[in-house]
């Protein structure tokens, strides 16, 4: 049993903390937002993330998890300090690293006796260094300690399970020290033999970047392939599914559709490219991946206008889903944010429903007319377009989706529906890459 404080409430440091401390560590998550750490002792959780409230509320009730915004006091009494403050994106795809160097700063000056101090959250190669130097340079008296490198690879939606069964656990580390006490922090994943990559600092900070940046160029590259598909009169779902069949390919992240978002992909595919050129290299296919994604989230606006016979001014378009994806809250980088402020610009009426995001929705988006349910988002529109595969939405009635509409138009950007099945009820289908000879 380890002693731990996590600094930063948000999407990492609370999933983070709330499985540590279930894996038998007591933890303290530290944040320096009163508002939101009353919450959390109030048992609210600040976003959506499916099974975190009962992780949080377990942990809380039998002791192992509590909150403070009293980070001082955390360094102190506690043994490792996980940082998992915001890396914001800057100018370029700079990542913006005020929120970590002041976490430092601070850890620096309360320090008392030896401490790990582990970067949690994603950050440029050289950030390990860079902690280290400004911890240094803000001790009051001189104690030895240990930075790591321990990226989280998270999937919104899905965090829980991703964190108690993760893939792998990526550790980089310059002492034995350190790395014995990240061995016994993850201790109960060596029962389910969960691998541990020991590595260097530097690596670990790079792996993060590099894998988040090739699932974004298997997102991108199958979207261009759609795009072929649709001037062809192939259909991507059959290319994507027999790609998928090679082993040495594999099929996730082949799914065709508006493009990538969120907090990870986005933000780590500029990064990446920004680190690469500051230390004289290039990473060209990156590059082009993330303009295949801006391009691709534009062509959802032309294949609306397209689909609504080339005009959409004076008309209304229905959207079900907003979020970036299902499963979660979070509108950074939504696909539905270019499609719903493209299509108001050409002088369309828009309305919308998506089961949780709604309310982050709205501060971005205050043109949109919000509504309760998927039928009321299909009321009178003269289209339909799917934006976010949630669950509820594949099991709609398509007849009384029919009824409700002014005009039976549908485009699915997720190609979640069957073309012949929407087509031999009446409506005007329109998917991602399916084409037809």
């Amino acid at each position: 049993m380890h002693k731990i404080a996590v600094v930063g409430t948000g999407y990492v440091g609370l999933v983070g903390g709330a499985g540590l401390a279930d894996f038998g560590n007591h933890v303290v998550c530290v944040d320096r937002i009163e508002e939101k750490i009353e919450q959390l002792r109030r048992g609210e959780i600040p976003f959506y993330e499916p099974g975190l409230s009962d992780v949080v509320l377990r942990n809380v009730r039998e002791g192992r998890l509590s909150f403070t915004t009293d980070l001082g006091t955390a360094v102190r009494e506690n043994d490792v300090v996980f940082c998992a403050v915001g890396t914001p994106e800057g100018e370029e795809g700079r990542v913006d690293l005020s929120q970590v160097d002041a976490v430092a700063r601070e850890i620096g000056t309360h320090m008392d006796g030896y401490r790990v101090i582990v970067q949690k959250s994603t950050v440029p190669v050289g950030t390990a260094r860079r902690l280290r130097k400004i911890i240094e340079e803000t001790q009051s008296t001189p104690v030895e300690f240990d930075v790591v490198s321990n990226p989280e690879f998270l999937r919104e939606g899905s965090a829980v399970e991703d964190f108690m069964r993760p893939d792998r656990v990526v550790v980089g580390a310059d002492s034995e020290r350190a790395m014995e006490i990240m061995r016994g922090i993850y201790a109960p994943l060596y029962i389910n033999r969960t691998p541990i990559v020991e590595t260097t600092p530097e690596s670990a900070e790079l792996i993060k970047y590099a894998s988040n940046a090739f699932l974004a160029t298997k997102i991108s590259f199958i979207n261009e392939v759609a795009n072929v598909c649709e001037n062809v009169g192939a259909d991507v779902q059959v290319v994507s599914y027999a790609m998928g069949l090679d082993k040495r390919i594999g099929p996730k992240f082949l799914h065709a559709g508006a493009g990538y978002g969120g907090s990870c992909f986005p933000k780590d595919t500029k990064a990446l490219v920004h680190i690469a050129r500051e230390a004289g290299a290039e990473a060209r296919i990156v590059d082009a991946a993330v303009g295949v994604n801006r391009e691709q989230k534009e062509r959802m606006v032309t294949k609306v206008v397209k689909a609504c016979g080339g005009d959409v001014s004076g008309k209304t378009i229905g959207l079900l889903g907003l979020a970036f994806k299902p499963n979660t809250d979070d509108m950074r980088y939504a696909a539905s944010i270019v499609l719903a402020e493209g299509l108001r610009d050409k002088g369309a009426a828009i309305k919308a429903f998506d089961p949780v995001a709604a309310e982050n929705a709205r501060e971005l988006m205050p043109f949109i007319e919000y509504v309760d349910d998927a039928y009321d988002a299909a009321e009178g529109v003269d289209a339909l377009v799917l934006v976010t595969e949630w669950n509820e939405f594949r099991q709609l009635d398509f007849d009384r989706l029919k009824n409700a509409m002014a005009s039976p138009v549908v485009i699915d950007c997720r190609n979640v529906y069957d073309p012949d099945e929407f087509e031999s009820r009446g409506f005007s289908y329109e998917g991602v890459g399916r084409g037809r000879p």
